[in-house]
């Protein structure tokens, strides 16, 4: 099943490593163009967007790659587990989302998707540029010392 969070949502999916192999610029909510099947098995919390990525084409935001297995009571209506799936997003947003992704190694990343309160489902994207080996052992620097430092608060009192 999903997990769900104190404010009503309720997590189907994660994408875990994005923060780690990615420097985040900007965060934006999506709504998901779903088929009723999809929407069933999303319910269940299996799905997966690790590996997946969305990109503007004709005015149009596409999520590629994202995994929501089939649902199996939906016999021969079931769809198909990787198919290129449309965000809904406000004309601004999708033009702030197509200028970024034309600059140089930005791409568009989902982070998170999750029902809201109301059973919508709805995807949290990113505006991202890959990191640098060097950049993420610098990350990983500082994820350390702010460990190390709230330890050494913590100990002495």
């Amino acid at each position: 099943m999903a997990k769900k969070k104190d404010d009503g949502t309720k997590v189907i999916a994660d994408n875990r490593k994005a923060r780690h192999a990615y420097a985040i610029d900007s965060v934006l909510e999506a709504g998901i163009v779903l088929t009723g099947s999809e929407v069933k098995s999303l319910r269940t919390g299996k799905a997966t967007i690790g590996e997946s990525y969305a990109h503007a084409k004709d005015g149009e935001i596409f999520l590629v790659n994202a995994y929501i297995p089939e649902y199996t009571e939906a016999s021969r209506f079931n769809h198909e587990p990787k198919r290129v799936r449309k965000l809904l997003m406000r004309k601004s947003e999708i033009a702030k989302l197509s200028n970024a992704t034309l600059r140089q190694g930005m791409t568009l990343i989902p982070l998170k998707m999750y029902f809201n309160p109301k059973g919508i489902a709805k995807l949290e994207i990113a505006i991202a540029k890959g990191k640098k080996l060097h950049d993420k052992r610098e990350s990983e620097k500082q994820r350390d010392w702010q460990r190390d430092k709230a330890r050494l608060l913590r100990n002495r009192g």
